[in-house]
């Protein structure tokens, strides 16, 4: 028998049906991949094996057998019994799934003892044991910490181990590695496939990255609409998918070994096969569009126009307007379709500087540099650091790579000044930092998050800056914007020092969510920064707001409707334009495709590399996932600890990193192709056992 089997499964929340005909099988000890985009019905059918919709007001329809339980027939005692005990969860956000009051290690054992009526003292010590098993160092004190005191990825482990207590047949694992960086990924999916081998349980896997799919599964269930699109062996599925919107992800996905593509170029979805549509965002501000299940051409550009490459592309020719490659080295080009047309084109983290980021000026002046710290200055198609520039840490210092490439640099892009600072001899710097630090608390306690970072920007390029949490990314971010003041070090813009904030100088946030008011209607947000400048005329806002709503792709009627109005995706394009209305000149990215979907980051990309081309927009592109980087970066930054410890044309980094601590990186990330990704898995546990 099965250990879960699901026949004509089917889900309706009112008039919406989420789930519709959905049938599969999973065997004892066998890995299952639900993957599709945001809304394709993915958390639904999880959350249905356990009868989690009970209650709730959705009609379950179909038949749903889990570990010999009939979920719509069983009481609730008898569900009871299954979850947990049989069938086990760990849902997408560990922060919100764990009880902030308690300490994990409490958490846990109540679990335990809820199913095996056990001591306290036992279900203790069964916390402990599970908290070591996922690798929580020192289990037995950090089981006594509370959720806030651990990162995300223990977090994450935490959940698992709550998960594992009581030794289920099955593990359901909702989108176990959202918003993890690449290294804690690497590490969460070696310990599913550990704990499959050790135990032998079912894992039902739900996740929008194929990448994540291919390491960690024997099978794939490629799904949109609530329906199943493709099923069958993850080799297969990836290899030869037979299904024009299986294509289409996976064209979608970004490769961290395809160079950059031309910014704003999405190539055609599908087009003349039946391929999911991708709603658009267009240089004339045409409205995002799902066209059914016809192609979808790319925003504002002809697929595959290499006309369309912007001013201050790399000289080594990274912007080349190529359409990067597949999962077999033969991408078409095509970005995938979007399950929720428009709603969902541009979900994720993204909002822009409000009234406070809105004030100040900048001036023009020549470009500089710093004599301490890492210095890394890029500008001009160089990248260049001082010989011997220390790492990080001591573990895993610079060998000399950043330098090494700095001294292959065309020399007539690099100059010496009196201080001996790269700087660019071509080229406006728009933006630079010099010997940047930031402490956060007082005396011994006293942290560097950025510790001695130097760097400029040149107008119309993109840096791109890698790391994992916690390595000083956003903190350099909100630095370079003003929303933070340096410890030590300055920020010029146009060779001038900052003073304050500077509206040519704007943020786009991580999360939509808390960076929209959402007691103020959308239009009013974006107008903020209009008004910061002194405009006054209400019919001249409502005008200019219209106009960067309908740039973004969304509508001049949007004006008026609030936040949660909308999906991710249009409060996405709503941060996006209330960045633009500031007229900026720079724009400092933080995580603004994090944990979205593939088809979803393309769309984002896209927008973002138009805006770049159109305005002559300088970006800084803050991320941790490195194959998105690469797609959209002329030259790349890796921090590591507060400092840069590696540095220049993106090409270069990736095609042939110096530093180990960005070799480590780039094995961290996911592979489409699944013995690859064994290669890799088998690689890493070899480095771990050392």
């Amino acid at each position: 028998m099965s250990l879960v089997q699901v026949t004509d499964l089917s889900v309706e929340f009112g008039d919406l049906r989420a789930v519709d005909g959905l049938s599969f099988r999973l065997e004892q000890g066998a890995a299952l991949a639900l993957v599709g985009e945001s809304g394709s019905g993915k958390s639904t059918v999880a959350s249905a094996l356990l009868g989690l919709h009970r209650g709730t007001g959705a009609r379950v329809g179909g038949s749903i057998e889990v570990a010999g339980t009939d979920v719509q027939q069983a009481s609730d005692d008898e569900l009871r019994r299954l979850r947990g005990a049989k069938a086990a969860m760990v849902f997408q956000d560990p922060l919100s799934s764990l009880d902030p009051y308690y300490a994990i290690g409490d958490q846990i054992a109540e679990v335990y003892r809820v199913h095996t009526r056990v001591s306290r003292r036992a279900a203790r010590a069964r916390a402990v044991e599970v908290l070591d098993r996922v690798g929580i160092p020192d289990a037995q004190r950090r089981s006594r910490s509370r959720p806030h005191e651990f990162s995300g990825g223990m977090r994450q482990r935490a959940l698992i181990a709550m998960a594992l207590a009581c030794e289920p047949d099955l593990l359901i694992a909702d989108e176990p590695t959202t918003a993890l960086d690449v290294t804690v990924q690497a590490q969460i999916l070696d310990l599913l496939h550990t704990l499959r081998e050790e135990t032998g349980m079912g894992l039902l896997l739900v996740t929008h990255d194929v990448g994540v799919a291919a390491e960690s599964v024997d099978e794939v269930l490629v799904m949109r609409h609530g329906r199943v699109v493709e099923h069958g062996p993850v080799a297969e599925v990836l290899d030869a998918p037979t299904e024009p919107y299986t294509r289409d992800l996976l064209a979608a996905v970004p490769r961290v070994d395809v160079r950059r593509t031309a910014p704003g170029v999405v190539s055609e979805a599908g087009a003349g096969d039946g391929g999911g549509a991708m709603p658009e965002a267009s240089a004339e501000g045409a409205k995002a569009v799902s066209s059914g299940d016809g192609g979808a051409v790319s925003p504002g550009v002809a697929p595959g126009d290499a006309a369309a490459v912007p001013a201050g592309a790399s000289a080594r020719g990274t912007r080349d307007g190529s359409s990067g490659g597949s999962a077999r080295g033969t991408r078409d080009g095509s970005a995938g379709g979007s399950a929720e047309g428009a709603e969902d084109v541009l979900s994720g983290g993204v909002a822009a500087a409000f009234p406070g980021v809105v004030s100040g000026d900048g001036g023009v002046g020549s470009s500089g540099g710093s004599a301490e710290g890492v210095e890394v200055v890029l500008s001009g198609g160089v990248a260049a650091a001082p010989p011997g520039a220390a790492s990080g840490d001591g573990g895993a210092g610079s060998s000399g790579g950043s330098a090494d490439r700095a001294e292959a640099a065309s020399p007539a892009t690099v100059t010496e000044n009196a201080r001996g600072v790269s700087s660019g001899a071509s080229g406006d710097v728009v933006l630079e930092a010099a010997g940047l630090r930031r402490e956060f608390g007082r005396g011994k306690r006293a942290f560097a998050a950025v510790d001695g970072v130097s760097l400029a920007l040149r107008r119309g390029e993109t840096l791109g800056i890698v790391g994992e949490s916690g390595s000083g990314k956003t903190t350099l971010g909100r630095m370079l914007v003003g929303l933070l003041e340096p410890t030590a070090g300055e920020v010029r813009y146009e060779g001038h020092a900052r003073v304050g904030v500077n509206p040519a100088v704007q943020m786009v946030f991580q999360d939509p969510v808390s960076s929209l008011n959402p007691r103020r209607s959308v239009g009013e947000s974006i107008a903020d920064p209009l008004r910061a400048r002194g405009e006054r005329d209400e019919n001249r806002i409502r005008g200019r707001v219209t106009e960067l709503l309908e740039r973004v792709g969304l509508e001049g009627a949007h004006y008026d409707r609030y936040p949660h109005e909308f999906s991710g995706g249009q409060r996405q394009r709503v941060g996006i334009a209330r960045a633009v209305a500031a007229d900026p000149r720079v724009i400092v990215c933080d995580e603004p495709v994090s944990a979205l979907d593939v088809t979803t980051q393309a769309q984002v990309v896209a927008l973002l590399g138009e805006l770049q081309r159109e305005l002559g927009l300088a970006l800084v592109f803050v991320a941790h996932d490195l194959a998105v980087v690469r797609q959209v970066s002329d030259r790349v930054a890796v921090m590591r600890r507060g400092r840069i410890v590696e540095s220049g044309p993106a090409d270069e980094v990736y095609d042939d990193p110096q530093d180990p601590y960005t070799k480590q990186l780039l094995a961290a990330v996911p592979a489409l192709d699944p013995q690859v990704a064994a290669r890799r898995r088998a690689a890493r546990r070899e480095l771990a056992a050392a």
